[in-house]
């Protein structure tokens, strides 16, 4: 039985039919908008319908704190206020939530070598990805270099105590690789603070769940094939821990004069990736994780990630292109997640 909480002005409660008058554990779903995508969770309890209302507000008002802390769609966010800031030379205090995204996006960023970088932003903006509007023409030579030369995830530099970020040089910090994670993290941890012990959290295709369905089975999860014309499962694997994303180039893309372009922008040419890489799917602790590493390594292609990331125990699943085709690889540390 599911449960459907439609969250906004106003929280209604729509029981499907077929429902046990008995007070057994079932799924009940609260769902709504967030980031200009949905959310989707999936929580195990007995029916209490005050308690489902208190977690779906619970939910939103979560969600609206890390909407209002990381979001550069927002002018009002703590991020975008940052960005807009003329000279971030000296120490600007920030939110523990901004520092803690901060913290984690460095940490991907020096392990990948610099193939996740949340200073990227101006160059995504360029190729029409991000807030402004999308050219009217293909960036030439003398633009990309001009917004590459103003990034660089190494000029920014993190304080602990308290919490605050300066720069060497102005930057603009785009975190809508790593913040869905963190959200769905967020959510996690409201959930197990207000008792939910088995849940699924998913915004936006990023996932973590914990425990277990009520008929005691894990949860499952699809790998979409990396077709952007219709939806269909590539791989299912089955989790009762831990978080999973997915990185790939298939939706998010437009076509000029007869060429694609990506959303992922390599950090190192400043351009659209192009190699053979069509998805990539991570499975870590947590979605924050998960988020980064999988945009790390659709970066970087198959070979270098896949190599790094068996290298680092990480659980990874690679859907490369191949002679009109598909081939996957995964991970040793993967293994154990797919089912058959």
């Amino acid at each position: 039985m599911f449960l459907s909480l439609t969250l906004g002005s106003t929280l209604a409660l729509v029981a499907l039919a077929g429902c046990s008058f008995e007070k057994e554990e079932q799924i009940w779903e609260i769902a709504g908008p967030v980031f200009g995508t949905r959310y989707h969770i999936n929580v195990v309890l007995t029916e209490d319908e005050a308690r489902l209302e208190n977690l779906g507000e619970g939910i939103e008002e979560v969600l609206d704190g890390v909407d209002a802390s990381m979001s550069t769609w927002r002018d009002d966010s703590e991020l975008s206020r940052l960005n807009s800031r003329d000279d971030q030379s000296e120490w600007t205090d920030i939110s523990a939530p901004l520092y803690e995204v901060l913290v984690s996006a460095a940490d991907v960023s020096s392990l990948t070598d610099g193939a996740f970088d949340i200073t990227i932003g101006p160059v995504v903006n360029l190729w029409g990805f991000g807030p402004e509007a999308r050219p009217d023409k293909v960036p030439d030579d003398n633009e990309l270099a001009a917004r590459l030369d103003a990034t660089g995830y190494e000029k920014l530099e993190l304080r602990a105590e308290p919490p605050a970020i300066r720069a060497s040089k102005p930057q603009y910090i785009d975190l809508s690789a790593i913040a869905k994670g963190y959200g769905v993290d967020a959510v996690a941890r409201y959930l197990v603070s207000a008792g939910v012990t088995s849940y699924l959290v998913e915004i936006g295709g990023e996932v973590r769940v914990n425990g277990r369905k009520p008929d005691g089975s894990a949860w499952r999860l699809a790998i979409e094939e990396p077709v952007s014309e219709q939806r269909q499962i590539n791989r299912v694997v089955a989790l009762d821990q831990h978080a999973m994303a997915t990185s790939g180039d298939y939706r998010n893309y437009y076509e000029s004069e007869g060429r694609r372009y990506s959303h992922t922008i390599d950090p190192d040419t400043g351009r659209p990736i192009v190699h053979t890489l069509a998805s990539v799917t991570v499975i870590a602790e947590n979605a924050m994780l998960a988020d980064a590493l999988a945009t790390g390594f659709n970066v970087m292609g198959y070979e270098r990630a896949q190599a790094l990331a068996t290298r680092e125990n990480i659980a990874a699943y690679f859907i490369v292109r191949r002679d009109g085709g598909f081939e996957t690889h995964h991970t040793p540390a993967f293994t154990s997640y797919l089912t058959q």
